[in-house]
């Protein structure tokens, strides 16, 4: 993460850089701005993730120049220090998405700290965005096969729209025969007899193996630890999680994700 210092007061600025272990926050380069322009060049010129900026400043404050952010859409949180507990100023930081909000003078630990939780929170925001990527990608996939060679009868149409279905509602616990035979309006069980001619397994096998694929893929990206990677494709049970995904790979997804780790 790359982090943006934002004061006027050069010495308080540069202090801060050097004197603070960023490393121990998440953070691996940080950059110095003493103005609200300045800091307008550093975003255009270079990545950076989150600025700890003053809010009092001349010509330009803190708060316009996060509002400037917003308006062209860059991906920067933004945490304030301020020596004046300003009601007013706390409202619109809060309207433009502050992160945090912090009175000075306050000790380069707590500054450190702050920092450390909102690296969280964006780190956690970014997995989430990919593991949505993951399972659009994974749809898309899915549903071009289900597709391809597609044969104008309505057996096979059904059996289609029951496999996108399925594939839309994977991260969901209650998906199962009867959820998607009442989303695509039929009984279950002709649902589950015409699927097993086309596909050559139930249902329930079939959601199994789209699970565990997805849960293979997510693990091999390597971000996310396999309890949440369980809970994101339909598993509130680790064990239950756990006992699945052995008998599909025949390993844990622990064992699993080091040895595709280890591949890259």
């Amino acid at each position: 993460m790359n982090l943006l210092i934002v004061n006027d007061e050069i010495i308080t600025a540069d202090m801060m850089k050097n004197e603070i272990r960023w490393n121990n926050y998440g953070i691996s380069e940080t950059v110095v701005a003493y103005s609200a322009e300045s800091a307008k060049k550093v975003i255009k010129d270079k990545h950076i993730d989150l600025i700890l900026c003053d809010i009092e400043m001349p010509m330009e404050n803190g708060l316009s120049l996060l509002q400037w952010i917003r308006e062209k859409a860059y991906d920067i949180e933004c945490i304030f220090l301020t020596c004046h507990a300003n009601f007013v100023y706390a409202q619109k930081a809060i309207e433009l998405g502050c992160q945090n909000y912090i009175l000075i003078p306050a000790s380069y630990e707590k500054i450190g700290e702050c920092v450390s939780k909102v690296v969280r929170r964006i780190t956690e925001k970014r997995e989430n965005i990919k593991y949505q990527e993951y399972g659009k990608e994974h749809l898309m996939e899915q549903v071009k096969e289900a597709v391809k060679d597609n044969v104008q009868i309505s057996q096979h149409d059904l059996v289609c729209k029951a496999t996108a279905c399925i594939l839309e509602h994977l991260g969901q616990e209650e998906l199962s025969v009867s959820f998607v035979a009442k989303q695509i309006n039929i009984h279950p069980v002709y649902l589950n007899r015409i699927f097993k001619k086309e596909k050559g397994i139930p249902v329930s096998q079939y959601i199994i193996g789209e699970r565990m694929k997805l849960a293979g893929k997510l693990l091999k990206a390597g971000t996310l630890d396999a309890n949440i990677i369980a809970n994101k494709v339909g598993y509130r049970n680790y064990p239950n999680f756990n006992v699945t995904f052995r008998k599909y790979y025949g390993c844990s997804p622990t064992q699993y994700q080091k040895k595709e780790l280890y591949k890259e």
